[in-house]
């Protein structure tokens, strides 16, 4: 019998004031010369901190920088200009820092240590990076995080856009799921039972958890662990199947065609409400779920046009070919389209031009 081996984070921290912390855990993994790139305006924020505990743990920060680019041509002139003595290189941020620094790990064969400071998406957890090319953000395949260390305390302290983000792209694997059994039934696909069961277990638990505020600590633990195992849910089936769907390929659209796209958790959001309608599936606990945590209530003010979504419904299928999801048959991307000109929610979300 053939067995596949995976993947999984060596060091896997999430709690308060783990930022202290990172110098230590590494240095318990002999890794003690690393190169730190911090978000925008973060070195400020947490870079005292963070360097201290280097320090206390004996790590060498040979070269620490702030960076905003996911540029894929910046990134392969960063990747290649790392001190030589580089062990680790060490992302702190958001999505932006993180998918950069994930993308020079995997240029420069260096574990990545995942240090988000939002939790907007599962790409700190994921294997794919979204950078720049040909002025479009697009998916680039990198490498799972060798590290992934969580401070709760500073993810709380982000903006609350950032959390109704994550939470779009947590609830999404509800309707991934129901895509990826679809597209197994017309034999594109193989269902991975394991990664099916990691995925669902991990949303599962995150939509039935009481609610009260969605800024308190144990929400975004059940935030952040969700996220994480779904990563590993990727890696185990060895695609992004599990927690990428229709939902998704219409995110994806919308970012090859706007020149400013929303959060991708808030696109992928959406979307998620809309595929829930068209594979009439589970679509009563997510508009519940998205009432209760007010992410329809945020969706309402970003001003969106319908339009955009549309025409992203259309172009879905291009976005992944090979795959074949509800959107890739014509009658499901009118039933999608139908839905976003018809629901009540929808039409309180999207204005037209």
């Amino acid at each position: 019998m053939d067995k596949k081996q995976i993947a999984v984070p060596a060091i896997l921290k999430v709690g308060g004031d783990m930022l202290s912390y990172i110098g230590e855990y590494l240095a318990q993994r002999d890794i003690h010369k690393v190169v730190i790139y911090f978000g925008n305006g973060l070195i400020q924020l947490f870079g005292e901190k963070v360097l201290k505990g280097m320090e206390d743990a004996k790590v060498q920060v040979l070269h620490y920088e702030e960076l905003d680019t996911v540029k894929i041509d910046d990134i392969m002139t960063m990747a290649f200009s790392l001190p030589d003595k580089t062990q680790a290189v060490i992302g702190i941020g958001g999505g932006k820092v993180i998918d950069a620094t994930k993308y020079v790990g995997f240029l420069r064969k260096l574990p990545f240590i995942s240090v988000p400071t939002s939790a907007s998406s599962d790409g700190f957890c994921s294997s794919t990076a979204s950078l720049i090319v040909n002025d479009r953000r697009t998916s680039v395949p990198a490498t799972l995080a060798y590290g992934i260390v969580v401070d709760t305390d500073a993810i709380m302290s982000a903006p609350e856009k950032y959390i109704f983000s994550g939470i779009g792209d947590m609830v999404a694997k509800i309707t991934a799921l129901y895509d990826w059994q679809f597209e197994a039934k017309t034999g594109v696909s193989e269902i991975n039972d394991t990664a099916v069961m990691l995925a669902k277990n991990a949303v599962n638990s995150f939509v039935r958890m009481p609610l009260d505020s969605v800024t308190r600590e144990v929400f975004i633990r059940e935030l952040v662990n969700g996220l994480t195992t779904s990563g590993l849910a990727n890696e185990v089936a060895g695609s992004s199947a599990p927690t990428s769907g229709s939902e998704h390929l219409i995110s994806h659209a919308l970012d090859k065609m706007l020149v400013n796209p929303q959060l991708h958790g808030i696109q992928v959001g959406i979307a998620t409400y809309i595929m829930s309608l068209v594979q009439e599936h589970r679509y009563e606990r997510i508009r519940k779920f998205f009432t209760q945590t007010g992410f329809f209530d945020h969706c309402k003010e970003l001003h969106l046009n319908r339009e955009d979504y549309l025409q992203a419904i259309d172009l879905a299928p291009a976005m992944k070919p090979f795959r074949h999801v509800y959107l890739h048959e014509e009658a499901y991307r009118d039933k999608a389209k139908q839905v976003l000109m018809e629901d009540d929610i929808l039409k309180g979300i999207f204005h037209e031009e």
